[in-house]
């Protein structure tokens, strides 16, 4: 635009003086500079592509073949076609990059009339995540370079990056490593044909409850014991703002919190345990869904902005998973765990009083932190009060392992003074080491 604005000044200056070469010069180049925009927008709105890709679902080092075919259905032309598959550039910037791309994403072509290109690139997944996949952007221009044109030609796909899961030695949900023995609330519901043990007889045992043989064993009337129906289990909270993490080591020390919140989903689904997971992060897929996308754009800069993510996220609702067991509610968690991201949004406090009416009272609490504040450790001390058992997983690479005889650090200090255990972990090995190490204390 800036171009005709500017040949139209040059030639209403030779119209004024009667400069006849000026006003000639500036009619031709008018005519190039609307040839070229009907020309370019022609091209551009004649073009159409499509993408490949076989999986959805990938674990850490995993690797996906992307390729993206895109045909010219005009009939004229394209003498020059820049082609892009925007990646996300925080993903693929810094020292420690999330994903790795083969060359092949960008190219530079000549698409005739009714001919088809195919981009073919790799992409390697380095971490956990959500990864945005495209927009196709697409930019040509006449051939003087006085126009160009910019066009999304396909939105993006979306890989979903597992995080790790270790095996944990020795889990028990019953035994107080690491998340303590299960106290059961209520027993108004109990299953007849799964008898856990025998008890001395008491007043209001019904008939049907006494065990006539260890009665005449013993001399004195037994009573079966049945387990309860109610399912006990887990409730998993992870607190993932933005300032939790802090320090040279705050990605890596975030990264193995969700390390550490799956591996204890996968012990106590593979217990058949009910499980329950919230966390005051932000669900990638939230965000793109309340982004939206574009067809169009003006700049490449613009469409490359787009496949971004946004710095500040002032989620204020909390991320809940409601409990259940089985394959679906793990997989339900792990996906779950793979699109989180860091939130400005609620402090864990704030977060937790949010979700606290919805935690189940048959459950033991497992809190996953990256630091403790007073006001942390009141907010779960709150937890013990409503008779709620409580574990606290202080994840940091920087911590230091704590000796039985030592004296416990600050913020163990704290959570202990809420009645409540925890443990410190700065590593995969102690994540693997959770029910066999001795609890801080």
């Amino acid at each position: 635009m800036k171009w005709i604005f500017g040949t139209l000044a040059l030639l209403a200056v030779g119209l004024a003086f009667h400069l006849s070469l000026l006003i000639y010069a500036m009619y031709v180049l008018l005519g190039v500079l609307l040839f070229s925009r009907f020309f370019t927008r022609v091209w551009t709105s004649r073009l159409e592509a499509r993408r490949f890709r076989s999986e959805d679902v990938f674990e850490i080092g995993g690797m996906v073949e992307v390729k993206v075919a895109v045909q010219n259905n005009g009939a004229w032309n394209i003498p020059w076609l820049l082609l892009e598959d925007a990646l996300p550039m925080q993903a693929l910037a810094g020292s420690s990059p999330s994903i790795k791309a083969q060359s092949g994403r960008l190219a530079l072509v000549r698409l005739g009339a009714g001919e088809i290109k195919v981009l073919s690139y790799r992409v390697q997944f380095l971490r956990r995540g959500y990864y945005q996949l495209g927009p196709f952007l697409a930019e040509t221009g006449d051939v003087f370079g006085l126009h160009r044109r910019y066009r999304i030609l396909t939105e993006p796909d979306f890989a979903l990056v597992l995080p790790k899961v270790v095996p944990l030695a020795g889990y028990n949900l019953r035994s107080r490593r690491p998340i303590g023995e299960i106290r059961l609330a209520h027993r108004l519901f109990e299953d007849p044909t799964r008898m856990a043990g025998i008890r001395p007889f008491q007043q209001g045992d019904s008939l049907n409850r006494i065990h006539w043989r260890a009665t005449a064993r013993v001399g004195q009337l037994q009573s079966r014991v049945y387990e309860s129906s109610r399912v006990a289990g887990a409730t998993l909270l992870l607190d993932f703002h933005a300032n939790s993490f802090p320090g040279p080591a705050a990605v890596g020390s975030a990264e193995l919190a969700v390390v550490t919140v799956a591996s204890l989903a996968n012990a106590v689904f593979l217990m058949g345990r009910q499980l329950a997971f919230a966390s005051n992060g932000r669900d990638a897929a939230d965000r793109i869904r309340e982004e939206g996308w574009k067809a169009e754009f003006l700049t490449r800069r613009d469409a490359q902005r787009r496949a971004t993510v946004q710095e500040t996220n002032t989620r204020l609702r909390p991320l809940v998973i409601e409990a259940g067991n089985g394959e679906n509610q793990f997989s339900r968690i792990l996906g779950t765990l793979a699109r989180l991201e860091h939130s400005d949004g609620l402090e864990f406090a704030a977060f937790l009083a949010e979700c606290e009416s919805r935690i189940p009272r048959d459950t033991t609490v497992v809190a996953v932190l990256g630091i403790v504040t007073p006001q942390i450790a009141a907010a779960l001390g709150n937890l013990v009060l409503r008779g709620l058992l409580v574990t606290a997983l202080v994840v940091s690479f920087d911590l230091e392992p704590v000796p039985e005889w030592a004296k416990p650090p600050d913020w163990a200090e704290m959570l202990l003074a809420q009645g409540i255990d925890c443990r410190a972990v700065n590593s995969e090995e102690a994540v693997a080491n959770l029910c066999t190490e001795a609890l801080v204390r």
